[in-house]
């Protein structure tokens, strides 16, 4: 037996989300929330349609173009990007030192006494002190902590790359340790029953389930160095930063123009090699 099929005159049933009330009072309560840190920071950007902030960005923006290219400036540009991609790298290998570690101990999936339930005292405090000294780390901006280091060793790369290494091996220590806690762990525990090591157990089991998520993180945040590198710069790390701060205080839009075009083309390269990266592993 046929369905009789609705008759064109019959009214068409009107089709309602049941969740659109509860997605706009969201909506509105974000907004009630939101409009007093709006006011209390002074957010006010249609002080940017002023007529003289126009004319002001209007004639520093003009100079972007041409990009200052002769051979000279180009010479500079090469040896200036060479050390921010040196400090970016060194910095990033230094966090990597110290971030592994703090990982491995900061991880309970590598714990053998929790194995048979509540982990013992002396190991979870080593874990808690790994936790905290990666939240001490990471607190304190790369900026602040080249300001440090700059009184302290001098103006030039060291502080730089002192910078990195610290503020980046607290932010790797933790995401490290929170990508290895998200794989499977029953073949971990598995290892570490039968009589494995945590380093076996690490090896042959944590890594190869994480490696892919590892290694494209390290590539962000090797990015991440980079553009860090160039602020850094700014405070007397040297560099593309150092460039950049010289050529804004003197107005030349020029090479402000050549300088971000070589900041773009670096963040393009990191953003290639952690495709390659990420096929390579998968």
């Amino acid at each position: 037996m046929q369905t009789p099929l609705p008759s064109a005159s019959a009214p068409s049933r009107v089709l309602r989300d049941p969740a659109a009330p509860g997605r706009l009072a969201t909506l509105l309560l974000c907004a009630v929330l939101l409009w007093p840190l709006l006011v209390w920071t002074e957010f006010k950007p249609w002080e940017l349609l002023d007529a003289r902030s126009l004319k002001a960005t209007w004639r520093f923006v003009s100079d972007f173009v041409p990009p200052r290219h002769d051979a000279e400036f180009l010479r500079l540009m090469a040896a200036e990007t060479w050390r921010t991609v040196a400090i970016a790298t060194a910095g990033l290998t230094l966090a990597f030192v110290v971030a592994v570690p703090l990982a491995l101990l900061s991880t309970t999936r590598l714990s053998i006494s929790a194995l048979t339930g509540r982990m013992a005292s002396a190991p979870y405090v080593v874990r808690q002190g790994a936790r905290w000294a990666a939240i001490v780390l990471r607190s304190v901006p790369e900026l602040v902590w080249a300001l440090i280091f700059v009184r302290v060793v001098g103006l030039g790369p060291t502080a730089g790359v002192i910078a990195i290494g610290i503020a980046y091996g607290g932010m790797l220590g933790k995401v490290y340790a929170e990508i290895l806690e998200s794989g499977d762990g029953a073949p971990t525990q598995a290892l570490l029953r039968n009589g494995a090591g945590r380093l076996q157990a690490f090896f042959y089991s944590t890594l190869p389930q994480c490696s892919t998520e590892l290694v494209s993180y390290t590539v962000y945040r090797w990015e991440c160095a980079i553009r860090s590198s160039v602020v850094l710069g700014f405070v007397g790390a040297g560099g593309l930063g150092q460039q950049l701060d010289n050529a804004s205080k003197m107005f030349a839009g020029a090479e402000v123009s050549s300088i971000l075009i070589i900041f773009m083309l670096l963040v393009g390269l990191a953003d290639r090699l952690s495709a390659w990266l990420r096929k390579a592993l998968g």
